[in-house]
């Protein structure tokens, strides 16, 4: 299949590398800086163009891998494509894609890191596509990556997108404070390794509401208002222990 990949970010950059690795092949790598199109196109042997006007107009297949908030303006000014258009957002719901013949959505959910190769056979990739054709060329496209691959709706992703960051991007959060705690006290972060394995551990295999532990979760008020009394004054640790442990004390509650 003859791929355009439109974007040179993270999700770009290992969505590409997952591709040439199962053989298919990207002829254009677009982005609008041309150094870091080159970059990428480089690992991907493929051409860097950083003119939407030098886009391969006979292409089958055009992922769009851009920021989520500059997707639908992007989108709006890329030329007639004949070939299915797919967007690897989230978020995003797919008719933004409406003015194209054929697209789709191509969502790999994972975190991604450029400098981090992942092993694309564990990355969920969520399918939606505006008919049964296109639909069953992404679905063999994902299962050539992936052993994890289902269709999805707009509305289902925009929800998983929220869930995710809840589940990845708050909790990095939390890390880092946590790391930022432990340095006003000349300790380690790696002291909470085995705390963050073992509580990860347990999530794969038992509900979360099952797991839930801490002073909160047992509404142990002694500890609480040590905690509340060593970290008064000192925002945001403060505000976010209060809301943090009024939500678990709330959710105990209603069981």
């Amino acid at each position: 299949m003859n791929i355009v990949l439109i974007g040179s970010g993270n999700v770009a950059t290992q969505l590409g590398l997952a591709l040439v690795k199962r053989g298919h092949r990207i002829s254009q790598v677009f982005s609008r800086t041309h150094t870091n199109a080159e970059v990428l196109a480089n690992k991907l042997s493929s051409k860097a163009i950083s003119c939407k006007s030098e886009l391969n107009l006979q292409a089958e297949l055009y992922i769009v891998s851009v920021k989520d908030d500059a997707l639908v303006e992007f989108i709006a000014d890329l030329p007639e494509l004949k070939g299915i258009v797919c967007h690897t957002a989230g978020s995003v719901d797919v008719q933004v894609l409406n003015r194209f013949d054929q697209y789709g959505v191509f969502y790999p959910f994972q975190t991604f890191t450029k400098e981090k190769q992942v092993d694309f056979k564990q990355v969920p990739i969520l399918l939606e596509a505006d008919n049964d054709k296109v639909y069953k060329c992404l679905l063999k496209l994902a299962e050539s990556l992936s052993d994890k691959v289902s269709k999805a709706s707009s509305q289902q992703r925009g929800q998983l997108h929220v869930a995710a960051v809840f589940a990845c991007n708050f909790v990095n959060h939390m890390y880092r404070l946590s790391e930022d705690l432990l340095d006003d006290s000349g300790l380690s972060f790696e002291l909470l390794n085995p705390l963050i394995k073992e509580t990860a551990d347990k999530v794969m295999s038992l509900s979360p509401r099952l797991t839930q532990t801490g002073p909160a979760s047992r509404n142990d008020q002694l500890i609480i208002q040590k905690h509340m009394r060593l970290l008064k004054g000192n925002e945001p640790f403060e505000s976010i222990y209060k809301n943090l442990t009024e939500s678990i004390l709330a959710l105990s509650k209603s069981k």
